[in-house]
């Protein structure tokens, strides 16, 4: 036990390697199956080419930005003091930032990778069975969600040990221990900078491809989704790719990350005597997260079907409700193993129990949320149902019920965030909440796993409808794919939670390194800051959907080009241009995707270092609020939007009466779909990166507006006023001089 003790913070990136060694395993399994035929092999290898070029474009791009954002920290770092007073930062930040982008984008590029080789098997699956269909698909999202969270555990705990050497760290509350985890959120922000440009990017991506491709197949020529005659029809499935897993998993290592950071800079603010050098705190979260890996290794085991009948999303609820669980009994031992019985932080005293409880509170919120979404976003429930019957009236009544659908989706998970909030502070103050929010991603390796299933049953549907394989395989592939649309709504959830937690604890860390201890609204420019970071998110949303719509309106004039100008297509006689349709949807995405990112990375450093702090404090504040509104908004109803229109596939009911597809609500719900389309995975699911992305940049500015705003130093002023009251009589003589009073005055 002692030697466990002595070596723990060794076993963290150890934990990290195990998740990565699992993954190389899982992804050589993958290999070895069945890829189809020859056309099967073609067309998914279009698709890998064009997810390829897509990130080689970016990367470019993004190479460009982190070299340049790099040499800003490199400078800022090495700036000792301001003002007199000492700065505890260092030119390695620079370093840190580098690490973390690179990370943050390989953590893609593996999930993207391993899509692109598990589709075309997965189709290939499916022409046996539903049961083997879906070991292949889901294991290739086991692929990324352990890369993900493998890549996040080895790169922090890694570089968390090569810190503390390198600044020679001897106990956990000394400078040099700020000065190790201040250098850290370097990794934290370029992982969360790369994660918003992915994240954007690849929505426009596959938005511009997906509504161009519906625009003109289904609606104009009147052919399915997937026909091999429509040249977006490529692009669209590489979208899958980018936007879905290479986009999904930056973001969620972003959040990974995140997380795990705000939880080790408030630890860091607490002294305690325990068996670890007083660094139980700080090590916590990380050692949560990296065992949570293992737990949803074994989670993962649980994900299997029976037959043709069973139900897919049985199976994956009962591989994440197994990760979960463990992962919840796991935490009660770790925290009465690791931390003493009692701790302070700004005053807030609490038991270690008390940390096992905010843990599980965030268990339980991570968990609801998905519920929640779930409900909101699966077809044969109510809020779907509703936009299937109003779809009868026509394309207006269908956009205002899904409008509906969405705003309603907010009530239950802000009331759920809000007394998860309230509960985790109340057991443990801020560490409590920000334990909290570590606890919800402990299982990200499954999450992760659950989301990317989604993409690759889709492209699977795709690749079987470009084949023209028997019906009996695109039965199979729209099951898994129907089950992945609200896998994907309820990751959505699960991730805008744990961004709005992580966030509040980012919030609380800088709050700390800035100086201030409160914000208040009555002053005129922080209710100003509030206004325009409530503002940001509307404004950050319309620019994504934008670069959609402009991005889709350039794809839809070369469909119909190249089904004008190249005779043949629709009778299967010519092939379709795709690589065109595929470099219409990267060279727009690769431009619009930057005006976005810079709204979140340049607002907080023009707003903290001309107004200070406590005003910056009122912008994340209004950016947090209104960014997770507009997210789960968004976000739920794009995927009630789309199932509506799926149900059509196996018909529904209405008014008496059976639909399908090609029916007048079908195309109803075909419109909706499509504008729903940007809303879930273009500007909703950036929201959660935009306010954690904010936060981030605030953080590692704090030290800076910190001593401009004047809070590190104080001077106190101390005047005496003295009285002499004076009585005369009649005769103006003087009869008592009085020594009346003597008041202290003191200002700061």
């Amino acid at each position: 036990m002692n030697f466990l003790q002595e070596n723990l913070i060794y076993s963290i990136p150890a934990l990290g390697l195990i998740g990565i060694i699992v993954m190389m395993i899982k992804s050589a399994w993958i290999s070895k199956q069945d890829a189809g035929d020859k056309n099967m092999q073609e067309l998914a290898g279009y698709i890998a080419d064009g997810a390829m070029a897509f990130l080689k474009a970016e990367w470019k791009v993004l190479s460009i930005f982190a070299v340049f954002t790099a040499a800003l920290l490199a400078y800022s770092g090495s700036i000792t003091e301001i003002n007199g007073v000492a700065l505890h930062s260092s030119w390695i930040i620079s370093i840190s930032f580098i690490i973390g982008a690179v990370f943050s984008a390989f953590a893609g590029y593996i999930g993207m990778k391993a899509a692109t080789k598990a589709n075309v098997r997965t189709t290939q699956a499916a022409r046996t069975s539903l049961k083997q269909a879906l070991k292949v698909s889901f294991t290739g999202g086991t692929v990324m969600g352990l890369g993900v969270a493998g890549l996040a555990v080895l790169g922090l705990g890694g570089l968390f040990i090569i810190f503390l050497k390198y600044f020679n760290v001897v106990s956990a509350n000394s400078t040099e221990m700020r000065t190790a985890i201040e250098v850290l959120t370097g990794f934290s922000l370029g992982a969360e900078s790369i994660a918003l440009f992915a994240r954007v990017g690849g929505g426009i991506y596959t938005k511009a491809a997906d509504v161009g491709a519906d625009l003109v197949g289904k609606v104009e020529a009147g052919i399915p989704e997937d026909d091999v005659r429509n040249p977006a029809t490529i692009a669209d499935n590489v979208g899958d790719n980018v936007g879905d897993v290479a986009g999904m998993g930056a973001d969620l290592f972003g959040s990974y990350v995140a997380t795990i950071l705000a939880t080790m800079v408030l630890g860091q603010e607490i002294t305690v005597t325990d068996n670890f050098g007083g660094m139980s705190p700080i090590l916590l979260p990380m050692v949560i997260c990296g065992l949570g890996i293992i737990f949803s290794i074994i989670g993962t085991w649980f994900v299997t079907i029976k037959d043709e009948k069973s139900n897919v999303q049985n199976a994956l609820n009962l591989g994440n409700w197994s990760s979960i669980l463990i992962t919840a009994v796991a935490s009660f031992f770790i925290v009465k193993w690791m931390l003493p019985e009692t701790l302070n932080l700004r005053g807030y005293e609490f038991s270690s129990i008390n940390v096992f409880y905010a843990i599980i509170v965030g268990l339980v919120v991570g968990t609801i949320m998905s519920v929640v979404t779930e409900y909101f976003t699966a077809m044969g429930k109510g809020p779907v149902n509703s936009i299937i019957q109003q779809s009868s009236t026509g394309h207006a009544t269908n956009i205002i019920a899904g409008l509906s659908v969405g705003m309603k989706s907010t009530v239950i998970p802000i009331l759920v965030l809000a007394g998860g909030i309230m509960l985790s502070y109340h057991f443990a103050g801020l560490y409590g909440v920000a334990i909290a929010a570590a606890g919800m991603m402990a299982t990200t390796a499954m999450q992760l796993a659950i989301d990317a299933f989604g993409p690759i049953a889709d492209n699977a549907g795709g690749i079987a409808e470009m084949s023209q394989l028997p019906p009996e395989v695109r039965e199979r592939t729209d099951n898994l794919d129907a089950v992945g649309n609200t896998t994907a709504a309820t990751g959505k959830g699960f991730a805008i939670a744990s961004a709005a937690l992580t966030s509040l604890a980012l919030f609380a860390a800088f709050v700390g390194i800035a100086g201030i201890t409160a914000i208040d609204i009555y002053k005129a420019p922080v209710l100003a800051g509030l206004f325009v970071g409530g503002m940001i998110p509307f404004i950050f949303s319309a620019l994504c959907i934008q670069a959609v719509g402009k991005a889709a309106m350039d794809m839809v004039q070369e469909v119909r080009r190249q089904f004008r100008e190249i005779p043949g297509i629709m009778e299967y006689k010519a092939k379709p241009e795709y690589e065109k349709c595929v470099a219409i949807s990267t060279k727009a995405s690769i431009r619009e995707m930057m005006m976005p990112g810079a709204i979140a990375l340049i607002t907080p450093v023009i707003i903290g270092f001309t107004f200070g702090p406590e005003v910056l404090g009122g912008l994340l504040a209004g950016v947090t609020v209104t960014g997770v509104l507009m997210g789960i908004f968004q976000s739920n109803a794009g995927g009630a939007w789309d199932n509506a229109k799926k149900s059509f596939e196996q018909g529904v009911m209405i008014n008496g009466e059976m639909h399908y597809k090609k029916s007048e609500p079908h195309k109803a719900s075909v419109t909706g779909d499509t504008v729903g389309d940007p809303f879930k995975d273009t500007s909703g699911p950036s929201m959660n990166i935009l306010i954690k992305l904010m936060s981030i940049v605030s953080l590692v500015i704090a030290p800076y507006i910190a001593v401009k705003a004047g809070n590190t130093s104080h001077k106190l002023e101390v005047s005496k006023e003295i009285r002499i009251e004076q009585k005369t009589d009649a005769s103006g003589n003087t009869i008592t001089d009085t020594l009346v009073n003597t008041t202290d005055t003191l200002s700061r």
